[in-house]
């Protein structure tokens, strides 16, 4: 009797746990959201946050229509669970603790996708697609290993998601990410189309990146322990998921500290995300050497991760999220089969022969390894084919990427109508104790003439009184860099225009030459002087004054310069006693 009340209460005791973690993962959903937005730029915050929360509640809707009878319905033939609706017909008898825990756990797979399409997706189309995860690619695939499908079957082993979840994510972000395009000036290219330089884009607020690193790292204890049954087990999971980040961050600071001469910060953050994903997997089944390794492994696999897109796939991934959440969700996978020992408390893996499987490394040879591969290798399969169909259907039809003017001006104000996710806060960029204010100033076209007007404007503003001048005389102030003077002083003097008032003032921008590190990526910046050029005019056309101007100021970034129009009632030239139109003619 003693033993059966025991059993109850320890049944009941983590029934609530279940739940419990359940909560914790959903919790997950604000640390995706912190480091998306502390890893990118402070004019799509609105728009990232708003993704992130559309990931949960999108999902609901089609986890509730068809993926969670898609994932645990009753198997038909070890692919799919058969579609129902038992959530509506036979409420009293539902599996509410099942549907919220896999629920939760679906949404994940969704945001991982929104961190490395971030700053150039269209809003409709990430709705549409994270619909798709949640509705048909991760409840087919999570069948196969959770739902009682073939690769359960066999003795595939996930236990918590670094294949289910994580590498369907990350293989998603990648195809993603390529199909979309990189960034505006993510990329120099020379005249002939070839990338010449990577170019960094700090993110714009680490400490809201590290808070959700920290949520993340919170929650990953519901996400990996919350199907624990035993509080031996629970206890083994808490260790493991503990052992694998932490050693994962020291790697990564050991690493960027003897590669770029610091140790980088957002590189370490993402170095801890991707000891959690390493260790989902093998979480249950691995002890604290296993553990070890695999997160050496995760530390070095990030940042390589981080440079084979940039440098080799060119692929642009704002926040590491392939490097993170692909890369490390197939290593995961993969440690399985080399870690597993049935020295962990609860070891249950077993082949489809009920014959227990243990890893490469504890004795058990290479069957364990060798289905680890089978199963990495068919939802790979699975995800790459039906995410690349979603994409393209997507592109074809309402779109996949916003227009330039959307993605240089802001994904907050033009797609959400949001002129700041921080109003009221002056915001301003900080690298390495000094003033950077423009983080993305590379435009990707350096010709003038070959630049689209978007690109035009975006580097050289012009701020225009709207009325005409009474007097048909008009001020010109231009801000310029220093070193584009002389080109400026020649348009000028080529319009006709003699006078000008020159005085020096400080700028912010971007000077080679200070060797800074970003993710490995170089950035140089500093505080720089500049120039402001006034001039008057009343002969000359101020439309030819601005042309000449922008021209002369162009060199395909952000920041090149900016130019003031402004309404003149009265000019006197002191010397002469001369007015308005008469004042001038001796200095146009």
């Amino acid at each position: 009797m003693t033993e059966e009340i025991l059993s109850t209460i320890q049944s009941e005791v983590f029934g609530v746990w279940f739940l419990i973690g359940a909560a914790l993962v959903f919790w997950m959903q604000a640390g995706f959201a912190m480091v998306e937005t502390g890893f990118t730029r402070a004019k799509n915050a609105g728009n990232i946050l708003m993704k992130n929360l559309m990931d949960f509640c999108i999902g609901t809707v089609v986890f509730i229509a068809i993926g969670f009878s898609f994932l645990l319905g009753e198997d038909l033939l070890g692919f799919i669970g058969k579609p129902g609706f038992d959530i509506f017909t036979a409420y009293e008898s539902f599996d509410w603790s099942n549907f919220v825990f896999n629920l939760v756990f679906c949404a994940t797979t969704a945001t991982i996708v929104s961190g490395a399409m971030a700053e150039r997706t269209k809003f409709l189309s990430y709705c549409i697609y994270s619909a798709v995860i949640s509705a048909l690619i991760y409840p087919i695939e999570a069948h196969w290993i959770w739902g009682g499908g073939w690769l359960a079957q066999i003795g595939f082993h996930d236990f918590a998601g670094s294949c289910a979840i994580h590498m369907v994510g990350g293989i998603s972000a990648l195809i993603g990410a390529k199909i979309l395009g990189p960034r505006i000036g993510k990329f120099t290219k020379d005249k002939d189309g070839k990338i010449t330089k990577v170019n960094a884009f700090p993110g714009h607020n680490l400490p809201i990146g590290a808070l959700g690193v920290f949520i993340l790292w919170f929650g990953w204890y519901g996400f990996n322990g919350a199907a624990a049954t035993s509080m031996d087990q629970l206890g083994s999971i808490f260790v493991t998921t503990t052992i694998a980040p932490a050693v994962a961050t020291v790697t990564t600071m050991i690493f960027t500290w003897i590669k770029y001469g610091k140790p980088d910060v957002s590189m370490c953050l993402n170095a801890s995300l991707a000891g959690l994903v390493a260790i989902t997997a093998p979480c249950d089944v691995t002890d604290a050497f296993g553990a070890i390794v695999i997160g050496i492994v995760a530390g070095l696999l990030v940042v390589f991760g981080v440079w084979l897109l940039d440098y080799k796939l060119r692929i642009d991934d704002p926040v590491g999220a392939v490097a993170v959440h692909c890369l490390n969700g197939i290593w995961g996978t993969i440690a399985v089969g080399l870690f597993a020992t049935n020295t962990a408390p609860g070891y249950g893996i077993a082949d489809a022969n009920g014959v227990e499987l243990t890893g490469l490394f504890y004795g058990g040879g290479f069957k364990l390894l060798g289905l680890q591969l089978l199963g990495f290798v068919a939802v790979a399969a699975w995800t790459t084919v039906t995410i690349t169909i979603a994409f393209l259907i997507i592109k074809v039809t309402v779109g996949l990427r916003v227009s330039e003017e959307e993605e240089i001006v802001g994904l907050d104000a033009k797609e959400h109508g949001l002129a700041s996710a921080y109003a009221g806060f002056s915001i301003m960029d900080v690298s390495g104790g000094i003033m950077d204010v423009n983080e993305n100033t590379d435009l990707g076209e350096s010709d003038y003439v070959a630049a689209s007007d978007t690109k035009k404007e975006a580097a050289v503003p012009v701020v225009e009184v709207p009325s005409v001048s009474a007097t048909g005389i008009y001020k010109v102030v231009i801000i310029a860099k220093m070193n584009r003077y002389d080109i400026l002083r020649k348009a000028m003097n080529d319009l006709g225009v003699t006078g000008m008032t020159v005085t020096n003032v400080m700028g912010c921008g971007i000077q080679k030459g200070a060797g800074e590190m970003y993710r490995g990526v170089e950035m140089d910046a500093t505080l720089l002087p500049k120039i402001k050029v006034e001039v008057v005019v009343s002969k000359i056309p101020v439309s030819q004054v601005i042309e000449a101007a922008k021209h002369a100021l162009y060199t395909g970034h952000i920041g090149d310069g900016k130019i003031f129009v402004y309404n003149v009632d009265k000019v006197v030239k002191v010397r002469t006693g001369e007015e308005d139109f008469a004042a001038l003619q001796d200095v146009e």
